[in-house]
């Protein structure tokens, strides 16, 4: 088995300061209405802060080939079941329910 690089401390220390930096614009921009911008953007630092632990704290950084290899299978497999569950949803047609019981207000 290959030897694993030994990192600094210092570099997980900054991994650690840019999560709380980047939790923090979280909970920030959470309290913006920024339209349709919202969703793009949290999406985009949650998937950040995810990229920070895996390659870091789960040092996928210095991994070998094959395991990346797998972590690229399953994050393909995932957007896979993920486009197919929204092609599904968009693609469908919507029928309206049937008008249900009146409140009540008819009735004599």
């Amino acid at each position: 088995m290959a030897h694993s690089p030994i990192v600094p401390q210092r570099v997980y220390w900054l991994v650690f300061t840019t999560l709380l930096l980047l939790t923090l614009v979280t909970v920030d921009v959470a309290f913006y209405d920024l339209g349709w911008l919202n969703i793009y953007l949290a999406l985009a630092l949650a998937t950040t802060k995810a990229l920070l632990v895996v390659l870091y704290f789960m040092h996928l950084k210095y991994s070998a080939r094959l395991i990346w290899g797998f972590v690229g299978a399953a994050l393909f497999w995932f957007l896979l079941l993920v486009g197919l569950t929204g092609a599904d949803i968009f693609t469908r047609d919507w029928v309206p329910e049937p008008p249900g019981w009146t409140s009540g207000e008819n009735v004599p």
